[in-house]
């Protein structure tokens, strides 16, 4: 089989491995689309090789079918299609609160173990999540960061007639604009880059750059002046920090999406004022992945559109070459079988 090695220093390599059984425990899944994330790009930059183990398969966002089954599992055939939620929480304590996907111990596939850009995964059994024989595996590649977007929107509270504001238009700041749309919210995405601009159009997607617009503005005058019910911070800049409490409405729920690696300045005094809510928000949970399988395969949302290349394995270094290159670009997938 054919897999790919991250080395360090900017560099990936295509390797010949072993094709190996799976354990007791483990399934073996022929992978058919692995998605680039924006984690997988930092991985690329070097910003995680204190944590990531050179030479590393690395990759989370994916599809497949299962090629093989260990002794131990009975709950899954070959043949059958799946994604990987890959989060493995087996270290799970008491201290944790039954609050699996964020435990203290938690590991996360494809960092912190080999991930799915190869051609064929073992991974543990319980954490794949079936899918129905029509749906689309290019599409079922945007699953796990769909799950994102849905954990994030739960979690705010959102409901039908609310207004909420994106802040950030990249892929995942689209999802959540397009899973907020979904729930009946009146969505306005704040992105600086035209071309994502032009992007969250061809979703149906209202989006205006803050450097041309006054968008405290617009929202006021949407919302005859009660501002946004949730701001979802997606940017992970100070100017979005900045204006997060801005846009927020009298009791809003400010959601922070973003990872921000270092202390930054906030208003804490908005939040006195209008008794702001803030909301962390990390990864997802089981329901999470069920909802965004559902979503897929309901296919009432144009998720075709947020997908803008397909490259074969053997193109990993240029695929990630190209993606410093384009910043404008959404969801990159590589087709691990070609």
């Amino acid at each position: 089989m054919k897999a790919t090695v991250y080395k360090g220093n900017g560099t990936f390599s295509v390797i010949d491995k072993k094709l190996e059984a799976p354990k007791s425990d483990e399934v073996r899944i022929k992978v058919a689309y692995t998605g680039v994330c924006g984690t997988d790009v930092h991985i690329y930059h070097g910003m995680m090789d204190k944590r990531v183990a050179i030479p590393q398969t690395i990759g989370h966002e994916m599809s497949g079918t299962i090629d093989a089954i260990g002794e131990n599992v009975s709950e899954y055939s070959i043949g059958e299609k799946v994604v990987v939620r890959p989060l493995d929480d087996r270290m799970v304590k008491a201290s944790d609160k039954g609050y699996n996907h964020i435990c203290a111990d938690l590991k996360f596939i494809g960092i912190d173990s080999p991930g799915s850009m190869q051609q064929y995964w073992n991974v543990p059994a319980f954490v794949l999540h079936k899918l129905k024989p029509e749906t689309d595996l290019k599409l079922a590649a945007l699953i796990e960061p769909l799950s994102v977007a849905v954990h994030d929107v739960k979690l705010s509270g959102l409901v039908s007639g609310e207004t909420a504001v994106v802040l950030g238009g990249g892929p995942i700041g689209l999802l959540v604009a397009l899973v907020a749309k979904h729930a009946g919210a009146n969505v306005i995405i704040s992105e600086v880059n035209e071309t994502r601009i032009k992007k969250a159009a061809e979703f149906g997607l209202q989006a205006v750059n803050p450097t041309k617009t006054d968008i405290v503005e617009l929202v006021r005058e949407q919302t005859e002046g009660r501002l946004a019910d949730v701001v979802f911070e997606v940017a992970g800049v100070q100017p979005a920090l900045d204006i997060m409490t801005e846009l927020a409405g009298i009791r809003g729920r400010i959601v922070m999406v973003a990872i921000h690696g270092e202390k930054k300045p906030v208003d804490l005094f908005k939040f006195f004022w209008k008794e702001l809510k803030l909301i962390g928000a990390r990864v997802y949970e089981k329901e999470d992945y069920e909802k965004a399988i559902a979503l897929i395969t309901a296919n009432e949302l144009p998720f075709e559109k947020m997908i803008t290349d397909v490259q074969p394995l053997s193109n990993i270094q240029q695929v990630f070459e190209s993606i410093d290159k384009n910043p404008s670009g959404l969801k990159v997938l590589m087709d691990c079988q070609s």
